[in-house]
């Protein structure tokens, strides 16, 4: 299984993956799931993926000779003369297709389907940063103001947390701290999902970052993150009242006068015969 999330910001980008592949019980593998695209001064792009191994690794080594054609009639459209984000998502969607077609039917005939999820983000100079979800397709959608971040694979359990923290206005090492605790989150509900973890940071306008690094579980800030946010999230379950039925000690009862509805309840009568 995958999880990756990619975050969208005022200030910058934060991408975080996870290494753990699965085929099996006895199957559980290590495979990097982030690359970085960097021109300095020109370009900074990172690519997140999950779903099939075999049909993302084939579009990770495709992409970096995938052309498009310049309907403007100038050279061939590759990621590292993109003009754009947006054209640089298409190159990838079209070596999404490539894949396909080489494959897919290949893959249908053995009982495996084509799957494959992506994240592509970054910035190109003379234009803002982008973010973007691209799917098995090749089709994609970017992220907004409202929907600042993307995920893929396992996101359930760390999806409440981005929620309430994430805004475009998060600050960037907050949006990367706030990034480690849905990974962490779904570390301990998910064995599927598991370290060594790829993170990147990238500042708004750079084109090029120093801020990337690899977790382990020697990692001395992931270890006291883990423990701190258990920790805490204990304490705050604690501070809150247990529930009360009928007032008692508390302003806030469970149950009270004004609850006008209530579960339907069948009460048995003795002259009722059990079959």
């Amino acid at each position: 299984m995958t999880y990756c999330v990619a975050i969208k910001l005022n200030d910058g980008l934060v991408f975080l993956s996870d290494s753990r592949t699965n085929a099996g019980l006895d199957q559980i593998s290590i495979f990097r799931k982030m690359i970085i695209y960097e021109k300095p001064d020109d370009r900074f792009m990172v690519l997140l993926s999950g779903g099939n191994l075999s049909v993302s690794q084939s579009v990770r080594e495709i992409l970096q000779i995938e052309q498009l054609k310049d309907p403007d009639g100038g050279p061939p459209i590759t990621i590292w003369n993109a003009k754009s984000m947006f054209d640089a998502a298409r190159v990838l969607g079209s070596a999404i297709r490539r894949v396909h077609e080489r494959d897919a039917a290949d893959l249908k005939q053995a009982g495996v389907d084509f799957n494959v999820s992506l994240i592509f983000g970054g910035q190109i100079k003379g234009e803002g940063m982008r973010l973007f979800q691209v799917y098995s397709a090749g089709n994609f959608i970017e992220a907004t103001l409202e929907t600042p971040y993307f995920q893929i694979g396992e996101s359930k359990y760390g999806k409440p947390v981005l929620d309430r923290v994430i805004t475009p206005a998060t600050p960037l090492d907050e949006a990367a701290k706030c990034a480690l605790v849905s990974m962490d989150s779904t570390l301990k509900s998910n064995l599927s999902v598991g370290l060594p973890l790829d993170m990147a940071v990238y500042e708004v306008n750079t084109l090029q970052s120093n801020k990337v690094v690899c977790i382990d579980h020697e990692n001395p800030y992931f270890r006291m993150l883990h423990n701190s946010w258990g920790k805490k999230l204990r304490e705050v379950f604690d501070s809150i009242e247990d529930p009360m039925w009928n007032g008692g000690q508390t302003q806030v009862p469970l149950r009270t006068p004004l609850t006008s509805t209530q579960p339907l309840k069948k009460i048995s009568s003795p002259e009722e015969k059990l079959i």
